[in-house]
């Protein structure tokens, strides 16, 4: 008969989803299933804090006179530093893993390696190059403008991870992060977590006005919307997911957030 995991504690679910998204100096107390749901459920705060961090950054140096490109950069520098990169690493194994075009048992041995390949190289330039791009063309129009574009992408970056954990989403390898947080959160939950980002990032791009609002939300929604179209298409290939799946999935629905709010 199977035990009943020990309910988890607030500070336990905060400090799994800090203590594994972040490289803040917050010690994972509970490392099960249970703190593993309610730590994916906490992911979005973690990716608010980060997001805020980043916005910090952008405006000092608009400050200090940097311009919208310098404080773009410093923007896209933050989240990969208080991930220790490991995102972006996942993100160019993923790409390799992907573009190898072999099975999946050969294509996950390829990710595993601690290179990085010319699939992983191009994805990687083109991505900073594009959150570079679009802060820059945020922060152009006022660092409020910027500070609310890098908290959107931070937040709906982790809430794709969220998602991605969620009941049904099977784990590709028995081993790693993506094996110790695949399918603990019921599909509910994940949802919901997904409304109520979508929701609070049209809280705050209400401060433009009711399009700001409108705005923002759908660049959440976006966002999270590639980042299931990748998840499926990763499923397909790997037979779930990964630690670098993870990765993938966090930088492709922020990019894809922070280019919606580019646009229009």
């Amino acid at each position: 008969m199977t035990e009943t995991p020990a309910p988890v504690a607030p500070s336990d679910a905060l400090r799994f989803a800090f203590g594994t998204l972040t490289v803040l100096p917050v010690r994972v107390t509970r490392w099960d299933r249970a703190a593993a749901r309610g730590g994916m459920l906490c992911a979005p705060l973690a990716g608010l804090v980060v997001g805020l961090c980043a916005a910090a950054a952008g405006g000092a140096l608009l400050v200090l006179g940097g311009g919208p490109l310098l404080a773009a950069v410093g923007s896209a520098a933050v989240p990969a530093v208080l991930t220790r990169g490991l995102h972006l690493d996942g993100l160019a194994d993923t790409a390799d893993g992907l573009g190898s075009g072999k099975p999946a048992e050969d294509a996950l041995r390829i990710m595993k390696q601690s290179d990085i390949g010319p699939f992983g190289v191009i994805t990687l330039l083109f991505t900073l190059l594009a959150q570079v791009a679009a802060l820059s063309e945020r922060y152009a129009a006022g660092w409020a403008h910027g500070a609310v574009a890098a908290a959107v992408a931070a937040v709906t970056a982790r809430c794709a991870l969220t998602l991605a954990s969620r009941a049904g989403v099977p784990a590709a390898r028995p081993e790693g992060l993506g094996a110790a947080v695949a399918g603990t959160v019921p599909v509910r939950a994940a949802l919901l977590c997904a409304v109520l980002v979508a929701a609070g990032c049209a809280a705050a791009g209400a401060g433009f006005g009711p399009y700001g609002a409108l705005h923002a939300g759908l660049a959440a929604l976006c966002g999270l919307g590639l980042g299931e179209l990748l998840l499926r298409h990763c499923r397909r290939r790997f037979g779930g997911v990964t630690g670098d799946v993870f990765g993938a999935l966090a930088e492709s629905a922020g990019l894809a957030a922070l280019v919606v709010l580019t646009l229009g």
